[in-house]
């Protein structure tokens, strides 16, 4: 079964003006459909023709000749996993147990978003920031280009993308306007909820 270019979870202009409507538009339409149309290509045919995304990431990163497959699929993967992590009306003050562990892990959550806009603004040319679980505790973390933690072991709870193409048609060279922005307008702690409950569901399990 070919991988499928999955919808935005709101319209195109939801998250305006924070993000405008010919952003999403292009972002989406455009960049993440080239992803998975690219993934689909390089399957196609072989024993990863039926696997999930998930499944296609993990044999690609095993597998030196199959950089041009990981970069497409991580990147088809990343790409829906940010779309979630916004919402209309997103943003502000953390609620639920996200907002503890926030604490737990940074002492607070102004010095989470101080550490988030770090590794955003600072990570070198294209690639994505990350709320990560590592090893029980809340951290941050860059991926370049393509890359993406659960390659490492880690459990991704929200992600930005920094990659131009995200933010230049609004906020041209700014970078720390769109990441301070996304923290204060766009963030969705309710998807970050859901993902750290199931990562504490595993580390039970385990």
């Amino acid at each position: 079964m070919a991988i499928t270019l999955p919808s935005l979870p709101y319209a195109y202009d939801a998250l305006a003006p924070s993000i405008s409507a010919r952003t999403l538009e292009f972002h989406h339409d455009k960049h993440h459909k080239a992803y998975v149309d690219k993934t689909n290509e390089l399957i196609a045919g072989t024993k990863l023709a039926d696997s999930s995304l998930e499944d296609i990431i993990a044999a690609a990163a095993a597998d030196r000749s199959k950089t041009a497959l990981f970069n497409n699929a991580a990147q088809a993967w990343n790409h829906d996993f940010y779309w979630h992590s916004m919402r209309p009306q997103g943003g502000g003050a953390p609620k639920g147990p996200i907002a503890e562990r926030l604490k737990d892990s940074f002492k607070s959550v102004q010095a989470f978003g101080d550490a988030f806009k770090k590794v955003a603004v600072e990570q070198f040319g294209s690639g994505w920031a990350w709320l990560v679980v590592d090893k029980g505790k809340l951290a941050v973390m860059a991926t370049g280009n393509a890359d993406t933690p659960i390659g490492h072991g880690k459990t991704p709870l929200v992600t930005i993308d920094v990659w131009e193409h995200a933010y230049y048609l609004d906020y041209q060279n700014r970078r720390a306007d769109y990441i301070a922005r996304f923290l204060e307008k766009l963030v969705n702690w309710e998807f970050a909820n859901e993902n750290l409950e199931r990562a504490i569901g595993r580390d039970a399990a385990e």
